[in-house]
């Protein structure tokens, strides 16, 4: 597995890891690990995503939407309680921007009789 980089994303706790071949154009396999001080590296969590469309391939992983979404209900907990702040807001509001988009983008895709399907 590749370690995943981004400008954002710091490796300070945990460090992620995702597929370096695959089909469908994109990773499906992602590991989440913490540097353990009494081992290599502790699994905190691994992530499988939908593999492949699912008219041709069945359900077989989670999808984008699905992560999207737990992460919202987590930020709107945080601000159900003493932790509520204006970052996490921000942060709902973009991530259901983002469910929005997908939402778009799979209507276009339905409207166009290709959706769970490997065609564009």
């Amino acid at each position: 597995m590749k370690e995943l980089k981004h400008d954002l994303l710091t490796s300070k706790y945990t460090r992620v890891f995702h597929d370096e071949e695959f089909k469908y154009n994109a990773p499906h396999n992602f590991k989440v690990i913490y540097p353990g001080k009494d081992s290599d590296y502790d699994i905190l969590a691994q992530i499988h995503f939908q593999e492949g469309p699912i008219k041709e391939c069945g359900v077989n992983g989670v999808n984008n939407e699905d992560l999207i979404a737990m992460v919202i209900c987590r930020l709107e907990h945080f601000n159900n309680s003493e932790f509520r702040c204006r970052e996490n807001s921000m942060a709902i509001t973009k991530l259901e921007e983002a469910l929005l988009w997908l939402r778009k983008r799979t209507m276009g895709r339905e409207q166009r009789g290709v959706e769970g399907t490997h065609e564009v």
